[in-house]
């Protein structure tokens, strides 16, 4: 194969040793490992698992997203277990979850920043600014919280630096999956939650999932399955208990030093795509006549692990399966590619997978040993609500050597905010390795 971007890969380690002289077999050994505790969505369980949080422990738990791995955020500690757990750099930050806007308003600077010393009260556009990134964080939180939007500003100077990276900005979002809810009310503490698997893998949107990644930690995970009458309430294909499927839209708010020569005073700008796009932010703030002071843009970036990011879901190599997995040009995208391989790239096609999006691989279908289309007909939303649990799936095809993704080229003016999810997902899967030949 020819890549056109090439990043390294890494296989994470899936597993912790564990002292083998008392293990008598295999069997023993792997319960013997299994720490990991599910728990049901039952007013006992929340108070439990509320406790456990206050403690410095870890519970995993859904969001409308993807399953959290949720800490104690103001407790340094305890979020120092969640890196442990996940086997993740310092350098990527975690995102605080709450219920309440006037929590996540306490945690920005901006927000209570006017009532400190510090402040010059002789600084006229000092103090302008701080009052435009307050009334700008209160109308974003007003207008998309609870939901898939996560804010990044200024943090309080209470806030951990292990939360940041050691940026000072602090990521906060309020989730609206009611046992989300549930559980952050119980703890009565902000809850921090990076997605509930190991670094670099790929998402869990199932409580399957995260005791496939996390199993041998200790922590409970909430399953709401457990409150079916079968236990089976949300195992089947294409629907998760985390409705949306991929991460939140991430948006930095960020003030200029002055006035910049356009006249705005400050920016928002996407760091992570998801469900919330651009539109809909410059929309809320219109409707609040705070357009005029920012600019708003997209600049997502693909960093390595030792870049200290102001966001998570930065680096390149993201959401991958643990099987090889490549980006096809869209050269191989056409009808008339489809006819025109080689023997060699008969060969390779009969031992993968492919996880398609619209049809762009259809041809190849007969020729691979699994084959999945997030949406036939390119429904960005159904494709992002199971693509994670896709990239799962092919890791499960026995025999598979490679996974193949198309290579997605979206409209500069395209709007819609889940297929640019959807293609940085499949980016960073692919660790942005782009293939014209299957060979």
């Amino acid at each position: 194969m020819t890549p056109r971007h090439h990043s390294s890969s890494v296989v994470i380690p899936m597993s912790s040793s564990v002292d083998e002289a008392d293990i008598s077999s295999h069997d023993d050994k792997i319960s013997t490992e299994i720490k990991a505790r599910l728990m049901p969505t039952t007013q006992s369980s929340f108070e439990r698992c509320g406790q456990r949080l206050r403690d410095g422990k870890l519970v995993s738990f859904p969001t409308e997203t993807v399953y959290g791995l949720g800490c104690h955020a103001l407790d340094p500690a305890a979020v120092q277990k969640v890196f442990d757990a996940k086997e993740r750099p310092l350098s990527d930050p975690l995102i605080v979850h709450v219920t309440k806007s006037e929590d996540a308003l306490e945690l920005w600077d901006a927000s209570t920043s006017m009532d400190r010393s510090e402040i010059n009260n002789n600084d006229a556009q000092q103090q302008e600014m701080i009052q435009i990134e307050s009334k700008a964080l209160n109308i974003l939180t007003e207008s998309f919280f609870p939901g898939p939007l996560t804010l990044v500003a200024r943090a309080h100077p209470s806030i951990p630096q292990i939360l940041m990276a050691n940026t000072g900005y602090v990521a906060c979002r309020s989730p609206s999956h009611p046992v989300a809810r549930a559980l952050i009310s119980a703890a009565g503490v902000p809850i921090a939650a990076p997605s509930a698997n190991k670094f670099g893998h790929v998402s869990p949107t199932l409580a399957d999932h995260v005791m496939d990644d996390l199993g041998r930690e200790d922590v409970w995970i909430v399953d709401p399955s457990l409150d079916t009458i079968d236990g089976t309430g949300e195992h089947y294909f294409g629907h998760s208990v985390c409705q949306v499927g991929v991460e939140s839209t991430v948006a930095k708010v960020e003030m200029y030093t002055q006035v910049n020569s356009r006249g705005t005073l400050g920016s928002i700008t996407i760091l992570r795509h998801g469900a919330v796009s651009s539109s809909s932010i410059i929309d809320a703030l219109e409707k609040n006549e705070l357009s005029q002071f920012f600019d708003v843009s997209d600049s997502v970036r693909f960093t390595s692990e030792k870049v200290s990011n102001v966001a998570p879901g930065q680096t390149i190599k993201h959401y991958s399966p643990n099987v090889p997995c490549f980006m096809v040009d869209a050269t191989r995208q056409s009808q008339q590619s489809f006819n025109k391989l080689s023997e060699e790239e008969k060969r390779i096609l009969s031992q993968s997978v492919i996880i398609d999006f619209g049809k762009r691989l259809s041809g190849y279908q007969q020729l691979v040993l699994a084959y999945r289309d997030l949406s036939v007909e390119g429904d960005a939303s159904l494709a992002a609500s199971s693509l994670f649990e896709t990239l799962r799936w092919s890791e499960r095809i026995q025999g598979a050597i490679r996974v193949f993704v198309p290579d997605i080229i979206l409209e500069h003016n395209n709007e819609d905010a889940l297929a640019k999810a959807v293609k940085d997902k499949l980016t960073r899967a692919a660790s942005a390795v782009v293939v014209n030949t299957f060979a």
